[in-house]
């Protein structure tokens, strides 16, 4: 047996790596947006009525009159014509993670069959598709097959290209033919809505002008890059986005070396590339770096409104995935595609500003720094009281193998506020100034207040699933390839019930005694959820034992973790809040735990066709190859080498036979439960990886970590 595609394989990407970077791919600010249909281009293309009544939409949410639409649709069309585009779609993120379109053309024709490129109001506001066809958790069966698609005017219609053509892109909701959501776009919607009712109520109590609420999100995106010709060895990748099998090599990511390293020709002309396509989609990529584990990398974008920064995302995974391509490369966004290294996350930063104040900024004057504290303890109530459901929405089989290893917080939920502002939480509880870096007296809110904070009032803790950055906070759980609308909806929805909470009691506290009975307020949040606050190291075995201790929930498999969903309270706030009726979230549960399962049984059954069609014939090949040396030295009555035979032969028939009991054990897994798939994979990946260090190198099977991490 002879394995010559690895050695091939190396010495063609060793040929790539060494070219220069294609010419021509440069980032050029004159690129930025160039691919949307901008407010700018809107009043060029628009009457200034219809325009100013966009605005009002995009901006305050204002009810569209459905008269405007022919207008709209026909600016739209023209000036996508202009761009080279010939068909339209309706872009929409159904629940199976992704994004889907079906591209119709411009083309109509009269009734003397001459053609003309026409796109209507109608085809603008709404579409139709089968809803069957994609996850519904049972809101839709096969005979019920109508979904609907609805425009969203908040997200700017962009056009996507191909090498032959491009296609106007316009943002949608999906929903069910009886008015279910099914899609992830709808339940956001809903919940910034939600936020920003309670938001503007809050604000009220604190006597601010209505104003404008805006939730912001910066959505930090890791992920990995292999060769193409490595992946096309890969079974499991190509099946899964995961390696299951895989020896770790002896130098991997422990010399802390490629962490914000110097990026390699090939991988920064491909990041050029992307950020070429992000900005003129209109995406604001702005930070690009290598990350902390080999052929790992990061891209981060500026902050944008919440809702145009989850579909910018969606479509920052898609342009990584595309442009990767065309570099002979293959975007990797699975949580942990490659064992005993750092899997990859989803960094999700979140805030809310009322007007120009931001609600999680410390400020210079007693009035704002009330306001930030009121905010700051309605996030602790909503994370202390929710941390399951945060959990849920970051549950899922990737994930699983990423949550509590040593580059991604645990399955605990906590918040991190460092040491100044933890100093000044303990100080509102105690209702006095005893801290050493203050002069001692009474604490007021809104009077002798906290001093001046600068931006950066906290340490960076890298093991919390929550922490406070500055002015925002950023969710550090979520996975690489997960959607970031389920996270950002529930924290949307949790924060909006705290809101009303405290602006329920606010509103019955007389003006003249506005500050004491806010202080009231605040202490007696802080001295219910304050168990929520850890600043310490969320991966040492104490704080397992302490969480446990404050009654802290910690679910770490999915299926335990999306319970939680199913519970009557949840179903009920969520509820109250317009965000997910009971029956929606009972289909959400449905299609996580359907997806789980599905994902498992993929991999269990990926996994037993690369033992028994790669792994055992390397195997058995090397064990007849050695135990035929062996028989070869015994009979020519050598005085050497066969011990050593001896042993490797033993060694080898050992690791075959457990090979064999592992397949038989992945064959029955298949149709038992989880727990026995988890544990039939782990019983095959430990005896594949041994194999792999007793294999002959030329005629192993699969590349390796040390091949795939490393040439690139």
């Amino acid at each position: 047996m002879s394995n010559s595609n690895r050695a091939d394989a190396v010495n063609l990407i060793a040929v790539r790596s060494g070219n220069p970077p294609m010419p021509g791919c440069a980032v050029s600010m004159n690129d930025f947006g160039e691919d949307v249909f901008t407010p700018e281009l809107m009043q060029q293309y628009l009457p200034a009525q219809v325009t100013d009544a966009l605005m009002k939409t995009i901006h305050f949410g204002t009810p569209l009159d459905p008269a405007l639409a022919g207008d709209i649709a026909e600016a739209m069309k023209n000036w996508a014509l202009e761009r080279g585009a010939t068909h339209f779609t309706h872009w929409f993120q159904p629940l199976n993670g992704g994004t889907a379109e079906k591209h119709d053309a411009f083309l109509e024709l009269t009734n003397d069959g001459k053609a003309l490129m026409e796109f209507s109001g109608k085809n603008l506001i709404g579409g139709e598709t089968d809803a069957s066809s994609f996850p519904s958790g049972g809101l839709r069966c096969t005979f019920e097959a109508r979904g609907y698609t609805a425009w969203d005017p908040t997200s700017p219609a962009f056009i996507k290209r191909h090498s032959n053509g491009a296609t106007l892109c316009i943002p949608t909701a999906f929903c069910s033919y009886t008015g279910e959501a099914l899609d992830k776009k709808t339940p956001l919607l809903r919940s910034i809505q939600a936020l920003n009712r309670s938001t503007t109520r809050m604000m009220k109590c604190f006597d601010l002008p209505e104003s404008r609420v805006v939730i912001t999100l910066g959505a930090e995106q890791e992920y990995f890059l292999i060769d193409k010709l490595f992946y096309l060895q890969r079974p499991d990748l190509m099946q899964t986005g995961r390696t299951v099998f895989g020896a770790p090599p002896p130098k991997h990511q422990q010399m802390e070396d490629h962490y914000f390293g110097s990026i390699k020709p090939r991988v920064l002309a491909f990041m050029t590339e992307v950020e070429r396509e992000l900005w003129k989609l209109g995406i604001p990529a702005k930070t690009r770096h290598n990350e902390a584990a080999p052929a790992q990398f990061e891209i981060a974008p500026r902050f944008e409104e919440l809702n145009l920064a989850v579909d910018h995302n969606m479509l920052i995974m898609e342009v990584l995935r595309v442009v990767a391509d065309r570099h002979n490369l293959v975007c990797l966004m699975h949580e942990k595609p490659f064992f005993g290294v750092n899997g990859s996350g989803k960094h999700c930063n979140w805030s809310v500003d009322y007007g120009d104040l931001s609600l999680l900024k410390p400020g210079s004057d007693p009035h704002r720094n009330a306001i930030f504290l009121t905010t700051l303890c309605a996030v602790i109530r909503a994370v202390d009281l929710h941390s399951d459901l945060l959990r849920a929405v970051t549950a899922g089989a990737g994930n699983d193998h990423r949550l509590g290893a040593n580059e991604a917080p645990p399955a605990i939920i906590s918040i991190f506020l460092g040491d100044q502002l933890t100093e000044v939480i303990e100080q509102i509880e105690m209702g006095s100034v005893t801290g050493s870096k203050r002069r001692p007296g009474a604490l007021k809110i809104g009077a002798d207040m906290l001093p001046p904070l600068p931006r950066d009032a906290t340490d960076r803790n890298r093991t919390s699933p929550f922490a406070f950055t500055g002015n925002k906070f950023e969710f550090r759980a979520p996975g690489s390839g997960q959607s970031c609308s389920a996270v950002n909806m529930m924290l949307n929805t949790i924060v909006a019930e705290s809101f009303d909470f405290i602006a329920e009691q606010l509103e019955k506290v007389p003006a003249e005694n506005f500050n004491d009975g806010l202080q009231k307020i605040l202490q007696q949040i802080i001295c219910k959820h304050k168990r929520i606050i850890f600043n310490g190291d969320n991966y040492s075995k104490d704080w397992v034992i302490e969480a446990a201790k404050r009654g802290l929930p910690n679910l770490r498999g999915t299926i335990e973790a999306i319970k939680p969903l199913l519970k009557a309270e949840n179903q009920e706030l969520l509820g109250k809040y317009g965000v997910l009726s009971k029956t929606e979230l009972d289909s959400r549960h449905e299609i996580l735990l359907e997806e789980y399962l599905r994902k498992l049984r993929i991999e269990a059954g990926i996994a037993l066709d690369i033992v028994n069609s790669m792994i055992t014939p390397a195997a058995v090949d090397e064990f007849n190859r050695t135990c035929s040396a062996l028989n070869q030295a015994q009979s020519s009555n050598m005085n050497y080498g066969i011990a050593a035979l001896k042993c490797n032969a033993d060694r080898l028939g050992l690791s075959l036979d457990e090979l064999s009991a592992s397949a038989d054990d992945l064959k029955r897994s298949l149709s038992g439960e989880p727990e026995d798939i988890l544990a039939a994979l782990e019983r095959a990946r430990r005896a594949v990886d041994s194999l792999e260090y007793q294999v002959d190198d030329s005629r192993w099977p699969l590349p390796k970590y040390r091949e795939m991490l490393f040439i690139y």
